[in-house]
């Protein structure tokens, strides 16, 4: 078994739950909702965010050249703390049980620089990862190579010595392929058994 040196977590649906969807259909009619995510690519736009544009002019810009779903659009940096919501239960927790443990924690997300400090200010335990790797301050997302070298760079530890935990296996693949170890994730409780396994709880 190797020797896990630091545990990296994503936070998009593995710290904090993130479906856009989910928080229009309270504000607007089903059928509206589906009309604008089919008629503009809000899902694009949240990823130029991810690599390090400004948020509010990038939210605001789209809105402008969507004049039928502006005030909805404009939503998605009014109201950013209500779409990303509620914490996923039990992971911050298994966090904490790994730095008591002597476990160095790690954050790797694609999210903007405002929007992982608006996270913070919502969810506190986000600040108590040793560190935090924000794609919109690294000017790169995953799953390219890139910013995986950079996680390397930084914390000087070997690729064998990192786990990755992340919700979309083509992240984990690419970090599968640098040598680091992952666990692709569904819920806390298949988590806490993996680690569990793995000697490090």
């Amino acid at each position: 078994m190797r020797t896990i040196q630091a545990v990296v977590f994503d936070i998009g649906n593995v710290l904090v739950q993130w479906q856009p969807e989910a928080f229009y259909d309270t504000i607007m009619p089903r059928a509206r909702r589906d009309a604008m995510f089919a008629s503009v690519d809000l899902h694009f736009m949240n990823e130029r965010i991810d690599r390090g544009e400004s948020f509010r002019d990038t939210v605001y810009g789209v809105a402008a050249e969507h004049p039928e779903f502006a005030a909805e659009i404009r939503l998605w940096h009014d109201r950013w703390s209500d779409i990303a919501t509620p914490a996923v239960p039990g992971t911050a927790q298994l966090a904490q049980m790994l730095r008591r443990r002597g476990t160095q924690t790690f954050l790797l997300s694609n999210i903007g620089a405002e929007p992982f400090r608006l996270a913070c200010d919502t969810y506190p335990d986000l600040k108590d990862f040793d560190r935090a790797f924000v794609s919109g301050a690294m000017g790169t997302t995953k799953p390219g190579e890139r910013i995986y070298q950079m996680v390397e760079d930084d914390c000087r530890i070997a690729p064998e010595g990192l786990l990755f935990i992340d919700d979309r296996q083509e992240n984990l693949d690419m970090a599968l392929a640098r040598g680091w170890n992952g666990h692709l994730f569904t819920d806390a409780t298949t988590l806490e058994a993996d680690l569990s396994q793995r000697g490090m709880l």
